[in-house]
C-alpha cells in the first residue's frame, strides 16, 4: 500500500507539471472566445489510465489551477473541476485498458477513446457549463458553445496523442506472464 501511496504522488506531481507545460504553452487558437485547442488532456487521460482517478483527479485539479494562476486572470473554478472530473472519469475506467499489463491493442484503443469521448462529454458538454451559469451567472448561450468546441478539440487532441502515449507506454512494460524463471 505504502508503494501505491508513493507512485501516485509522484505521478500526479510528474502529471500536473506535464498537464500545466501543454496547457500554458501549447494551446492552440480557436474562434471561439477564452476556448483553445489543448493537447494537455491526451496527457491527463494516459496519466489516469496508468495510475487510476484520485491522481487522474489530482492531475487535472492541480495542473488547471495553476495554468489559470499564470495568466494572472484568477482562477475559472469551472473548468478547472471539470479538469479534475474529466481526469476522475479516465481514472474509473483504467481497468478496461491493461495499461499497465504491457497491451495496448486495438480493443484497449477503442475502449480507450470511447472512455475520453464520454468523460469530456460529461465534463465540456455538462459541468463546465452548468457550473458556469451557477457560480458565475454567465449565459447558458455562451458557455453551452464555448464546452462543445473545447470539448469537441479535447476529443481529438485527446484521442491523437493520448492513444500515442498509452501505446508507447504499454509497449515499454513487460508483458504480462512474460518474465520466466531461470533453471
Amino acid at each position: 500500500m505504502k508503494n501505491y501511496a508513493i507512485r501516485t504522488i509522484v505521478a500526479v506531481g510528474i502529471g500536473a507539471a506535464l498537464f500545466f507545460v501543454c496547457g500554458r504553452f501549447i494551446a492552440i487558437p480557436c474562434p471561439i472566445p477564452n476556448v483553445t485547442i489543448n493537447i494537455q488532456y491526451g496527457v491527463l487521460a494516459f496519466m489516469a489510465a496508468a495510475f487510476g482517478p484520485i491522481a487522474g483527479l489530482l492531475i487535472g485539479l492541480i495542473g488547471h489551477t495553476l495554468i489559470d494562476f499564470s495568466w494572472g486572470w484568477g482562477v475559472w473554478w469551472s473548468w478547472v473541476l471539470a479538469s479534475a472530473i474529466f481526469g476522475f472519469v479516465m481514472g474509473c475506467t483504467k481497468k478496461l485498458y491493461k495499461l499497465n499489463d504491457g497491451e495496448f491493442g486495438t480493443t484497449q484503443i477503442v475502449r480507450f477513446n470511447v472512455s475520453q469521448l464520454i468523460a469530456h462529454i460529461i465534463s465540456w458538454g455538462i459541468v463546465a457549463p452548468a457550473l458556469d451559469i451557477i457560480i458565475y451567472a454567465e449565459p447558458a448561450s455562451k458557455v453551452f458553445v464555448q464546452g462543445i468546441v473545447a470539448g469537441a478539440g479535447n476529443i481529438v487532441t485527446t484521442a491523437i496523442v493520448g492513444t500515442i502515449l498509452c501505446i508507447a507506454y504499454a509497449a515499454a512494460r513487460p508483458k504480462k506472464g512474460s518474465l520466466k524463471e531461470e533453471q
